[in-house]
Protein backbone atom coordinates (compact mmCIF):
# COMPACT_ATOMS: atom_id res chain seq x y z
CA UNK A 1 0.00 0.00 0.00
CA UNK A 2 1.43 3.16 -1.18
CA UNK A 3 1.76 5.89 1.14
CA UNK A 4 1.56 9.58 1.39
CA UNK A 5 2.53 13.01 3.49
CA UNK A 6 -0.71 14.62 5.08
CA UNK A 7 -0.11 18.20 4.49
CA UNK A 8 2.82 19.23 6.10
CA UNK A 9 2.26 17.06 9.02
CA UNK A 10 4.38 14.85 8.51
CA UNK A 11 2.14 12.19 9.07
CA UNK A 12 2.18 9.22 6.24
CA UNK A 13 -1.50 7.80 5.59
CA UNK A 14 -2.28 5.25 3.15
CA UNK A 15 -3.93 6.02 -1.03
CA UNK A 16 -6.97 4.35 0.12
CA UNK A 17 -9.06 5.96 2.93
CA UNK A 18 -11.98 3.41 4.54
CA UNK A 19 -15.23 5.72 4.24
CA UNK A 20 -17.33 4.48 7.09
CA UNK A 21 -20.64 6.50 6.70
CA UNK A 22 -22.68 3.41 6.06
CA UNK A 23 -21.88 1.84 9.23
CA UNK A 24 -25.24 1.59 11.71
CA UNK A 25 -27.42 2.34 9.18
CA UNK A 26 -26.97 0.08 6.01
CA UNK A 27 -24.05 -1.80 6.95
CA UNK A 28 -24.33 -3.70 10.25
CA UNK A 29 -22.00 -3.80 12.85
CA UNK A 30 -20.55 -7.78 12.11
CA UNK A 31 -20.23 -6.60 8.46
CA UNK A 32 -18.28 -3.10 9.68
CA UNK A 33 -15.97 -5.15 11.52
CA UNK A 34 -15.05 -7.44 8.83
CA UNK A 35 -14.41 -4.35 6.57
CA UNK A 36 -12.22 -2.81 8.62
CA UNK A 37 -10.41 -5.97 9.28
CA UNK A 38 -9.96 -6.60 6.07
CA UNK A 39 -8.93 -2.89 5.55
CA UNK A 40 -6.33 -2.98 7.87
CA UNK A 41 -5.12 -6.56 6.12
CA UNK A 42 -4.30 -4.71 2.69
CA UNK A 43 -2.51 -1.91 4.73
CA UNK A 44 -4.83 0.82 4.94
CA UNK A 45 -4.12 2.78 8.00
CA UNK A 46 -6.49 5.97 7.41
CA UNK A 47 -10.22 5.76 8.62
CA UNK A 48 -12.82 8.66 7.91
CA UNK A 49 -15.85 9.55 9.70
CA UNK A 50 -18.03 12.36 10.92
CA UNK A 51 -20.04 12.74 14.12
CA UNK A 52 -23.17 13.09 11.28
CA UNK A 53 -22.83 9.72 10.22
CA UNK A 54 -24.39 6.97 9.75
CA UNK A 55 -25.47 8.36 6.39
CA UNK A 56 -27.97 9.76 5.09
CA UNK A 57 -28.12 11.75 8.66
CA UNK A 58 -30.95 11.69 10.55
CA UNK A 59 -31.62 11.40 14.62
CA UNK A 60 -32.15 7.75 15.13
CA UNK A 61 -28.28 6.62 13.54
CA UNK A 62 -26.22 9.93 14.35
CA UNK A 63 -23.21 8.88 15.77
CA UNK A 64 -23.85 5.40 15.10
CA UNK A 65 -20.52 5.08 12.67
CA UNK A 66 -18.45 6.39 15.39
CA UNK A 67 -19.88 3.96 18.28
CA UNK A 68 -18.96 1.05 15.74
CA UNK A 69 -15.31 2.29 14.92
CA UNK A 70 -14.96 2.49 18.65
CA UNK A 71 -16.63 -0.41 19.56
CA UNK A 72 -13.91 -2.34 17.14
CA UNK A 73 -10.79 -0.13 18.45
CA UNK A 74 -11.42 -1.62 21.65
CA UNK A 75 -11.94 -4.87 20.79
CA UNK A 76 -8.84 -4.77 17.74
CA UNK A 77 -6.54 -2.39 20.31
CA UNK A 78 -5.29 -1.39 17.26
CA UNK A 79 -5.82 2.49 17.78
CA UNK A 80 -1.71 3.12 17.39
CA UNK A 81 -1.74 1.97 13.76
CA UNK A 82 -4.56 3.68 12.61
CA UNK A 83 -4.88 7.33 11.67
CA UNK A 84 -8.19 8.35 12.50
CA UNK A 85 -10.39 11.48 11.13
CA UNK A 86 -13.84 12.80 12.00
CA UNK A 87 -15.71 15.33 11.12
CA UNK A 88 -17.79 18.43 13.27
CA UNK A 89 -21.01 19.12 11.36
CA UNK A 90 -21.44 22.66 10.00
CA UNK A 91 -24.23 25.15 10.22
CA UNK A 92 -27.22 23.72 9.75
CA UNK A 93 -30.85 24.14 11.44
CA UNK A 94 -31.94 20.66 9.73
CA UNK A 95 -29.67 18.46 11.95
CA UNK A 96 -30.38 20.22 15.26
CA UNK A 97 -30.67 16.82 17.22
CA UNK A 98 -26.67 16.79 16.64
CA UNK A 99 -26.53 19.16 19.62
CA UNK A 100 -28.86 19.57 22.80
CA UNK A 101 -31.04 22.14 22.67
CA UNK A 102 -28.78 24.70 25.50
CA UNK A 103 -25.57 24.40 23.04
CA UNK A 104 -27.45 25.46 19.68
CA UNK A 105 -26.81 29.07 18.87
CA UNK A 106 -29.87 30.96 17.24
CA UNK A 107 -31.71 27.35 16.95
CA UNK A 108 -28.84 26.53 14.66
CA UNK A 109 -25.54 24.02 14.38
CA UNK A 110 -22.58 26.22 14.17
CA UNK A 111 -18.84 26.00 13.89
CA UNK A 112 -18.04 27.85 17.14
CA UNK A 113 -15.48 27.01 20.06
CA UNK A 114 -18.49 25.80 22.48
CA UNK A 115 -20.01 23.53 19.67
CA UNK A 116 -16.64 22.44 18.82
CA UNK A 117 -15.54 21.68 22.60
CA UNK A 118 -18.99 19.37 22.61
CA UNK A 119 -18.62 17.67 19.49
CA UNK A 120 -15.19 16.77 20.18
CA UNK A 121 -15.74 15.36 23.46
CA UNK A 122 -19.13 13.06 22.26
CA UNK A 123 -16.53 11.92 19.22
CA UNK A 124 -13.76 10.99 21.70
CA UNK A 125 -16.25 8.65 23.75
CA UNK A 126 -18.06 7.38 20.73
CA UNK A 127 -15.21 6.31 19.28
CA UNK A 128 -13.34 4.87 22.80
CA UNK A 129 -9.82 6.99 22.34
CA UNK A 130 -7.58 9.63 23.72
CA UNK A 131 -7.56 11.74 20.46
CA UNK A 132 -8.29 12.01 16.79
CA UNK A 133 -5.53 12.20 14.45
CA UNK A 134 -7.60 14.21 11.60
CA UNK A 135 -10.42 17.04 12.27
CA UNK A 136 -12.45 18.29 10.33
CA UNK A 137 -14.90 20.82 9.47
CA UNK A 138 -17.60 19.16 7.71
CA UNK A 139 -18.85 22.06 5.96
CA UNK A 140 -18.65 25.76 6.24
CA UNK A 141 -20.21 28.08 8.86
CA UNK A 142 -20.62 30.58 6.31
CA UNK A 143 -23.78 30.15 3.84
CA UNK A 144 -22.34 28.30 0.65
CA UNK A 145 -23.05 26.34 -2.71
CA UNK A 146 -20.64 24.15 -1.71
CA UNK A 147 -22.17 20.26 -2.35
CA UNK A 148 -21.83 20.81 -6.04
CA UNK A 149 -24.04 23.03 -7.61
CA UNK A 150 -22.67 24.90 -10.65
CA UNK A 151 -24.11 28.47 -10.18
CA UNK A 152 -22.75 30.99 -7.80
CA UNK A 153 -25.31 32.87 -4.97
CA UNK A 154 -23.56 35.42 -2.45
CA UNK A 155 -25.08 34.84 0.67
CA UNK A 156 -25.06 37.51 3.53
CA UNK A 157 -21.81 37.22 5.35
CA UNK A 158 -22.79 36.57 8.67
CA UNK A 159 -20.69 33.70 9.57
CA UNK A 160 -18.04 32.71 12.32
CA UNK A 161 -15.05 34.26 11.45
CA UNK A 162 -12.10 31.93 10.16
CA UNK A 163 -9.61 33.20 13.07
CA UNK A 164 -12.01 32.46 15.66
CA UNK A 165 -12.93 28.24 14.42
CA UNK A 166 -9.25 27.88 14.20
CA UNK A 167 -8.36 29.69 17.38
CA UNK A 168 -11.13 26.35 19.01
CA UNK A 169 -9.58 23.92 17.18
CA UNK A 170 -6.50 25.22 18.31
CA UNK A 171 -7.93 24.90 21.72
CA UNK A 172 -8.39 21.28 21.20
CA UNK A 173 -4.78 20.43 19.73
CA UNK A 174 -3.15 21.91 22.78
CA UNK A 175 -5.35 19.72 24.97
CA UNK A 176 -4.25 16.68 23.07
CA UNK A 177 -7.40 15.91 22.07
CA UNK A 178 -7.09 16.24 18.65
CA UNK A 179 -3.74 16.40 16.68
CA UNK A 180 -3.95 17.90 12.96
CA UNK A 181 -7.16 19.82 11.57
CA UNK A 182 -8.51 20.01 7.34
CA UNK A 183 -12.07 21.25 5.71
CA UNK A 184 -14.36 19.65 3.71
CA UNK A 185 -17.27 20.67 1.30
CA UNK A 186 -15.02 24.06 0.96
CA UNK A 187 -13.81 26.62 -1.63
CA UNK A 188 -10.95 27.87 -3.28
CA UNK A 189 -11.51 30.97 -1.34
CA UNK A 190 -12.45 29.32 1.88
CA UNK A 191 -8.92 27.30 1.81
CA UNK A 192 -7.19 30.74 1.63
CA UNK A 193 -8.73 32.32 4.42
CA UNK A 194 -7.90 29.13 6.43
CA UNK A 195 -4.14 29.28 5.51
CA UNK A 196 -3.99 32.95 5.69
CA UNK A 197 -5.42 33.24 9.24
CA UNK A 198 -3.39 30.28 10.60
CA UNK A 199 0.01 31.71 8.36
CA UNK A 200 -0.83 34.81 10.33
CA UNK A 201 -2.33 34.34 13.84
CA UNK A 202 -0.07 31.23 14.54
CA UNK A 203 -2.80 29.00 14.47
CA UNK A 204 -3.26 25.42 13.75
CA UNK A 205 -2.84 24.76 9.72
CA UNK A 206 -4.80 22.63 7.60
CA UNK A 207 -3.71 19.23 6.51
CA UNK A 208 -6.26 18.84 4.04
CA UNK A 209 -9.25 19.55 2.20
CA UNK A 210 -12.01 16.39 1.74
CA UNK A 211 -13.96 17.23 -1.50
CA UNK A 212 -16.29 15.41 -3.72
CA UNK A 213 -13.52 14.66 -6.79
CA UNK A 214 -14.96 12.07 -9.41
CA UNK A 215 -14.68 11.93 -13.33
CA UNK A 216 -18.50 13.24 -13.77
CA UNK A 217 -17.35 16.50 -11.27
CA UNK A 218 -13.65 17.75 -12.01
CA UNK A 219 -14.15 21.40 -10.97
CA UNK A 220 -11.52 20.37 -8.24
CA UNK A 221 -9.23 20.85 -11.20
CA UNK A 222 -10.90 24.01 -12.69
CA UNK A 223 -12.03 26.16 -9.59
CA UNK A 224 -8.44 26.69 -8.35
CA UNK A 225 -8.53 24.58 -5.43
CA UNK A 226 -6.06 21.70 -7.36
CA UNK A 227 -3.19 24.12 -7.83
CA UNK A 228 -3.84 25.57 -4.23
CA UNK A 229 -3.44 21.65 -3.46
CA UNK A 230 -0.31 21.40 -4.75
CA UNK A 231 1.01 24.80 -4.04
CA UNK A 232 0.07 25.22 -0.33
CA UNK A 233 -0.07 21.61 0.68
CA UNK A 234 -3.28 21.12 1.53
CA UNK A 235 -4.14 17.93 -0.39
CA UNK A 236 -7.52 16.41 -1.28
CA UNK A 237 -9.08 13.52 -0.01
CA UNK A 238 -10.90 12.55 -2.84
CA UNK A 239 -15.00 11.27 -1.55
CA UNK A 240 -17.55 9.87 -3.80
CA UNK A 241 -14.95 8.93 -6.09
CA UNK A 242 -17.71 6.48 -8.01
CA UNK A 243 -20.12 9.22 -7.64
CA UNK A 244 -22.55 6.94 -5.02
CA UNK A 245 -21.98 4.30 -6.96
CA UNK A 246 -23.25 6.26 -10.48
CA UNK A 247 -19.42 5.61 -12.19
CA UNK A 248 -20.27 1.64 -11.67
CA UNK A 249 -22.92 1.94 -14.79
CA UNK A 250 -25.85 0.21 -12.05
CA UNK A 251 -28.17 3.10 -12.64
CA UNK A 252 -28.00 3.32 -16.52
CA UNK A 253 -31.58 3.64 -17.65
CA UNK A 254 -32.86 4.63 -14.71
CA UNK A 255 -32.06 1.21 -12.84
CA UNK A 256 -32.43 0.98 -9.26
CA UNK A 257 -30.71 -2.48 -8.20
CA UNK A 258 -32.16 -3.57 -5.01
CA UNK A 259 -29.84 -3.40 -1.68
CA UNK A 260 -28.56 0.28 -3.35
CA UNK A 261 -28.34 3.55 -2.46
CA UNK A 262 -30.05 4.62 -5.03
CA UNK A 263 -32.99 2.19 -4.29
CA UNK A 264 -32.68 2.58 -0.63
CA UNK A 265 -32.62 6.29 -0.08
CA UNK A 266 -33.08 7.75 -3.69
CA UNK A 267 -30.05 10.16 -3.07
CA UNK A 268 -28.24 10.10 -6.11
CA UNK A 269 -29.83 13.85 -6.76
CA UNK A 270 -26.30 15.35 -6.66
CA UNK A 271 -24.75 12.75 -9.30
CA UNK A 272 -28.06 12.90 -12.18
CA UNK A 273 -27.52 16.15 -14.02
CA UNK A 274 -29.14 16.43 -17.38
CA UNK A 275 -26.03 14.85 -19.39
CA UNK A 276 -24.64 12.41 -16.51
CA UNK A 277 -26.30 9.58 -17.82
CA UNK A 278 -24.97 9.99 -20.77
CA UNK A 279 -21.13 10.58 -19.35
CA UNK A 280 -21.73 7.86 -17.72
CA UNK A 281 -22.43 5.49 -19.70
CA UNK A 282 -19.24 6.64 -21.99
CA UNK A 283 -17.00 6.03 -19.50
CA UNK A 284 -18.72 2.57 -19.19
CA UNK A 285 -18.17 2.20 -22.34
CA UNK A 286 -14.80 3.74 -22.18
CA UNK A 287 -13.69 0.99 -19.38
CA UNK A 288 -14.87 -2.22 -21.30
CA UNK A 289 -13.06 -0.99 -24.52
CA UNK A 290 -9.80 -0.63 -22.40
CA UNK A 291 -10.60 -4.09 -20.59
CA UNK A 292 -10.96 -2.90 -17.53
CA UNK A 293 -14.39 -2.53 -15.21
CA UNK A 294 -15.43 0.56 -14.88
CA UNK A 295 -14.73 0.70 -10.84
CA UNK A 296 -11.19 0.47 -11.89
CA UNK A 297 -11.71 3.12 -14.31
CA UNK A 298 -13.17 5.71 -12.25
CA UNK A 299 -10.84 5.15 -8.92
CA UNK A 300 -7.52 4.69 -11.01
CA UNK A 301 -8.36 7.64 -12.49
CA UNK A 302 -8.87 9.81 -8.96
CA UNK A 303 -5.85 8.16 -7.20
CA UNK A 304 -3.29 9.07 -9.91
CA UNK A 305 -3.83 13.22 -9.60
CA UNK A 306 -1.40 14.77 -8.49
CA UNK A 307 -3.41 16.69 -5.85
CA UNK A 308 -4.82 13.52 -4.00
CA UNK A 309 -3.39 12.66 -0.99
CA UNK A 310 -5.86 9.88 -0.45
CA UNK A 311 -8.95 8.12 -1.96
CA UNK A 312 -11.90 7.55 0.25
CA UNK A 313 -13.67 4.66 -0.60
CA UNK A 314 -17.09 2.98 1.16
CA UNK A 315 -18.59 0.09 1.29
CA UNK A 316 -21.92 -1.25 2.15
CA UNK A 317 -20.69 -5.20 1.79
CA UNK A 318 -17.20 -6.67 1.99
CA UNK A 319 -17.52 -7.75 -1.78
CA UNK A 320 -17.36 -4.46 -2.72
CA UNK A 321 -14.73 -3.05 -0.74
CA UNK A 322 -12.32 -5.89 -2.24
CA UNK A 323 -13.29 -5.27 -5.40
CA UNK A 324 -12.65 -1.17 -4.58
CA UNK A 325 -9.41 -2.21 -3.16
CA UNK A 326 -8.22 -3.96 -6.37
CA UNK A 327 -8.90 -1.56 -8.72
CA UNK A 328 -6.04 0.51 -6.97
CA UNK A 329 -3.41 -2.50 -8.30
CA UNK A 330 -4.33 -1.12 -11.98
CA UNK A 331 -1.37 0.79 -14.08
CA UNK A 332 -2.57 4.22 -15.23
CA UNK A 333 -1.78 4.33 -19.29
CA UNK A 334 -1.50 7.14 -21.69
CA UNK A 335 -4.36 5.69 -23.75
CA UNK A 336 -6.49 5.76 -20.56
CA UNK A 337 -5.45 9.37 -19.92
CA UNK A 338 -6.56 10.37 -23.25
CA UNK A 339 -10.09 8.11 -23.16
CA UNK A 340 -10.96 9.97 -20.11
CA UNK A 341 -9.80 13.41 -21.01
CA UNK A 342 -11.54 12.98 -24.62
CA UNK A 343 -14.80 12.25 -22.69
CA UNK A 344 -14.69 15.30 -19.88
CA UNK A 345 -13.62 17.66 -22.73
CA UNK A 346 -16.87 16.42 -24.69
CA UNK A 347 -19.05 16.64 -21.93
CA UNK A 348 -17.19 18.79 -18.83
CA UNK A 349 -18.72 18.32 -15.35
CA UNK A 350 -22.24 16.84 -16.32
CA UNK A 351 -22.95 16.60 -12.62
CA UNK A 352 -25.24 19.84 -10.81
Amino acid sequence: MQLRKLGRTGVDVSAICLGTMTFGDQTPEDDAFAQMDFARERGINFFDTAEMYASPPKAETQGNTERIIGNWLKARGARDKLVLASKVAGRTRDMKWIRPEENLEGGQVRVSRAQIDYAVEQSLKRLQTDYIDLYQVHWPDRLYRGFGFQTYKDYPQDFIAFEETLDALGRQVAKGNIRHIGVSNESAWGVMRYVAESDTCGLPRIASIQNAYHLLNRRFETGGLAEIALREDVGLLAYSPLAQGVLTGKYLGGARPEGSRGKLYNRLQRYEGPNAAEACARYVNAAQALGLSPVQLALKFVDTRPWVTSTIIGASRLAQLEEDVAAFDLVWTGEMEERVNAIHAAQPDPCP
